[in-house]
């Protein structure tokens, strides 16, 4: 069995950060490890407060996990501040962290702020040790300079994006206006859309981290990153569809993160 690790927040209310990794993960049948890098007090509805854990005891918990497992991918989450990043950051370009995948978690779906520092720092720190840079359009928005309005805004985001960074970029097109849910991933340069119907539910909570994480998985089973995508995006938009009518929460609630066992009870 592969390994894969997850660099990133708890939800208390179990919709996305940690808890919607190792689900994700677990429905790869992926061994999933985890480094807490902050508590928040959050449901459906929204973010009420964060505590970042402290960089000291993330170094720990990197180190505890790093010493003894066979890591195959990595991705990270929220990260919450610059002292946490740089800690993360040391680790990626030590070759602690192979596969990285860097899901820029900024902003929550709610709106709430969940990293308290700079766009350029964050690239500079992780943007050179990753394989893909997944932002969803927000946080494309901020690393890029650009207010993306449509599918080629997107594009210009990710060019821009990695123009700044060794990695690709795959920018999470799910909040455009437009029939359709769009993926755009830019690899040297070429871009490749990644197309699905739209989901009509309100249960979206936790999909930037399921899809960043079911990448993660697959590159763990030994994809390549075209194949990885691809196959996460599947996932993705499998698991909005089982979980579309799902009743739980009062706001954004989960999506349903292991849809394909349905078949298997």
């Amino acid at each position: 069995m592969k390994t894969a690790l997850t660099i990133a927040g708890s939800d208390s209310g179990g919709c996305a950060g940690i808890q919607a990794d190792l689900r994700t993960f677990a429905a790869h049948r992926v061994h999933g490890t985890s480094v807490v890098t902050a508590l928040t007090a959050q449901n459906t509805v929204g973010v009420r407060t964060a505590q970042p854990v402290g960089a000291d005891f993330v170094r720990a918990q990197l180190d505890a996990v790093l010493d003894d497992f066979e890591i195959a991918a990595v991705k990270t989450g929220m990260l919450a501040d610059p002292d946490i990043l740089k800690t993360v950051g040391w680790a990626a370009r030590s070759g602690r962290l192979p596969n990285l995948v860097v899901d820029p978690v900024m902003i929550a779906t709610s709106g709430d702020t969940l990293f308290e520092g700079d766009a350029a720092e964050y690239l500079r720190s992780l943007g050179d040790s990753a394989v893909l840079l997944t932002p969803n359009l927000s946080e494309a928005d901020t690393l890029g300079g650009v207010i993306i309005h449509d599918e080629d805004d997107m594009r210009t985001a990710a060019r821009l994006i990695a123009a700044s960074t060794s990695a690709a970029v795959l920018v999470t097109g799910g909040h455009l206006n437009r029939d359709s849910s769009l993926d755009l991933l830019c690899i040297d340069g070429e871009c490749f859309e990644f197309e699905s119907e739209r989901v009509d539910t309100d249960n979206t909570h936790g999909t930037g981290c399921t899809l960043s994480a079911a990448i993660t998985a697959n590159l763990a089973l030994g994809h390549d990153l075209l194949e990885a995508v691809a196959a996460a995006k599947q996932y993705v938009t499998g698991a909005l569809t089982a979980g579309a009518d799902l009743r739980l929460g009062q706001g954004s609630g989960p999506v349903d993160h292991m849809w394909w066992f349905d078949g298997e009870k």
